[in-house]
Parts: C-alpha cells; structure tokens; sequence
C-alpha cells in the first residue's frame, strides 16, 4: 500500500487527495487506499528512520543546514485536526489553515524534507474531547509552542545520527530565547533570525558592582550600560554588499553589517535609573541585511567570533530552500490535498509526502551525477578517458 499511495503522490493529476489517486491507479480501492492511511493501524517509526537515513545519505554532512520553519494548510470548517484562525505565512495573512513545524536537511540547493509535526492552537489543547475525536495520541494532548516542536524534532534527528552542520530558523523561532539556549546547550551552531527590537549589548561591556548610599546595598553585579535594540547598534556599522551565491540570473547579493555584542537574555535585573533590563548573555554575532526594496531584516548566530561576514550571510540566505520544499510539496506531490480530519490520518500522508519528496531528489541528484560525469568525459583526451565504460 505504501508504493501505491507514494506512486499516487508522484503520478500525474491535479489532485492527490485519496480518491481520485485510487481512481487513477486502478489496482486498489478508495476503500483500501483510505483504510491504510487514515486509521492508524501501522507504526510510522520504521519509516521515518528510512527517511532520514535516505536524506543523511544523499545531502547529510558538516556543511549541511537544518533549516526549521513551518507551512500553512488551509482548511474550512472546524473539525480537521488542528484548524483555527491563525497566521500563514504563505499567505501573507491570519487565515483558517492546519500549521506544521517543518524540518529540512539541506545542502547546496538540493532540499530533502524530514519532519512535518502538526501544531495545536491553544482552541484545541483546552479542549480535551475535541483532540480525542481528531484521535491526537495522549501523549500528543499537550500544550507546546512551534519552538518546544521544533526542539523536539531537532532531538530526532539527532538521535538518528543524521549530519549537519548548522541550524537555521526564520525570527518566529530565533526570537526565542529558550529556543536558541537548547540549540547552543544540545553544541549545535544555529544562525536565527530575530526583531530589530531585540536588546543587546556591547561584546565588551562590563559587569559593575555599584555602591549606593542611600539605598541599601546591591546583591548582584550589573552591566555599565544599558542595552540597546539590535537595529540601533549596527546602525553605525559599515553595510558592505556582499554576494553569498550565484543565481539564474548571476550573484545574488544585498548589503550586510555585523557586530559580536551579548544578547539580553540572562536574568531581570534594575540598572540603577534605567529601568528593569534582562542580563548580557553569550556573546553572539548580529547581522542585518539591507535589501535593494529598502527592507531591513535582522540575524543572530552563535558562530565563531572569526566567522566571515560572507560566512554570515551566506547562512542566514541559506533558509529560504525549506520555502522551495514547501511549495513543491503542495503544488506536486499533494501536501494540502489531504481530506481526513484525524491525526492518525494526516500525519501518515505528511510521511508519504516526504518519501516521495525523498526520492525525486535523489532521481535528481542522480540525474545531475550523470551530466556531470559525461561533461568531464568528453572534455577529457582520449587517452585519458576512463577504459572500462561499463564499470
């Protein structure tokens, strides 16, 4: 049943919900086809440790990304598991949709999806009953943030051996501090994005032990200076335009500054006359990228205080391949055409979907080894030619 759902997924036809893929391949029942992904009568475990061999084997390794984001489903009605008003960002706006956490490994331009985990709004976790009769798994019938997900997953994929080298996340997960202090606590590199109200302070500021006379005396030590937003302390920055890769059309390349500051994520703390003000923590890169529309995004990354500003960049540009990976999944291989309503039923064919996924680029990537292998051929001299075309 599992090569005909996946054949189904890749085969041809606008929709590839489980109807129409029973009706095109003619060698099993709607019945059937529904029967095995919809009712939850086999462990998806076995499967899932495939995939991510699969995609270790084919972009795994040190200079590989794990890029966590997440996609939209939209859905009418109320009753799919999951579904409430909340943001998308595929569309740009708060619509009724199912949201996922996503997990991609990546490496060069070459994607392979291996986590999609459904979020529960706060509507549904409040709501016992509701996450029974959608059949969520009690240990699933809990409260958890897209970061908390998405540390979850990440601790799968590590647990499975899979090899990479960095962690990428959009601002919706880098404005998390317990999110990036359990990255840095699991010796994982991340590069996140964040507001441009982040606080930070200055890589060298000092920690004071103040004597005041009329107060009583203080307990802890605290900064000389205040913090200041992300966006104000590379504002005095020299922005240089930097490339980070080559695209269809040539370089694709912005202007970007970077600073080492420490983040204000430790302990509040009063600063004297200053108000109340989270601590300096790690000392951390910040980088802003300028874009030619006039936009403005801010970063932070936990890289070696020698990393290059190209380095910088080209990391946090890195992310936007888990986008690609969204919209091919949607728009060829059926993600959102989904009709069950369960959890017992949509995390199987998010599985399937990512398989299918799977082997396309390794058709792909196999495809690519081969052109590549003939245009080194040809451009060899005859004597130098392999001898043993065959092997």
């Amino acid at each position: 049943m599992c090569p005909l759902y996946i054949a189904g997924l890749i085969g041809p036809g606008d929709r590839k919900s489980v109807q129409p893929m029973a009706a095109r391949a003619g060698e099993v029942g709607y019945d059937q086809l529904h029967h095995f992904v919809a009712a939850g009568i086999w462990d998806s475990t076995p499967l899932e440790a495939t995939l991510l061999a699969e995609a270790d084997r084919l972009v795994g390794g040190d200079d590989a990304f794990l890029v966590i984001d997440d996609t939209a489903l939209p859905k009418k009605g109320r009753h799919s598991v999951g579904v409430a008003p909340q943001y998308a960002s595929s569309l740009g706006k708060t619509s009724n949709s199912q949201s996922l956490v996503s997990v991609t490994l990546a490496s060069g331009e070459v994607p392979v999806m291996v986590g999609l985990r459904l979020f529960l709004p706060e509507s549904w976790t409040s709501d016992p009953d509701r996450m029974t009769r959608a059949r969520i798994p009690a240990e699933r019938q809990v409260a958890l943030s897209k970061p908390e997900i998405a540390i979850e997953e990440v601790d799968r994929v590590i647990a499975s051996g899979v090899r990479f080298g960095c962690v990428l996340a959009d601002a919706g997960y880098g404005s998390s501090a317990p999110f990036r202090h359990a990255l840095s606590e699991r010796g994982l590199l991340w590069a996140v994005g964040m507001s441009r109200r982040q606080m930070v302070y200055p890589a060298d500021v000092a920690m004071i032990f103040p004597t005041e006379k009329v107060r009583k005396p203080r307990k802890y030590h605290i900064p000389d200076i205040p913090p200041v937003t992300a966006e104000e302390m590379l504002a005095g920055e020299t922005w240089r335009k930097v490339s980070w890769r080559r695209g269809t059309k040539g370089p694709l390349a912005c202007h970007f500054a970077a600073r080492r500051v420490r983040i204000a994520d430790g302990h509040k703390h009063r600063i004297l006359d200053k108000g109340v003000s989270r601590m300096p923590g790690d000392e951390v890169w910040i980088s802003g990228e300028r874009r030619s529309t006039g936009e403005r995004k801010y970063y932070i990354s936990n890289m070696p205080a020698d990393a290059s500003l190209k380095t910088l960049a080209a990391a946090v540009k890195a992310r936007w391949i888990c986008e690609q990976a969204h919209q091919q999944l949607k728009e060829e291989l059926g993600l959102d055409h989904f009709e069950g309503r369960s959890w017992t039923g949509l995390h199987p064919h998010t599985l399937m979907t990512m398989i299918a996924y799977a082997f396309l680029q390794s058709r792909r990537l196999q495809a690519a080894g081969r052109k590549k292998k003939e245009s080194w051929d040809r451009r060899l001299s005859p004597a130098c030619r392999p001898l043993d075309r065959q092997s």
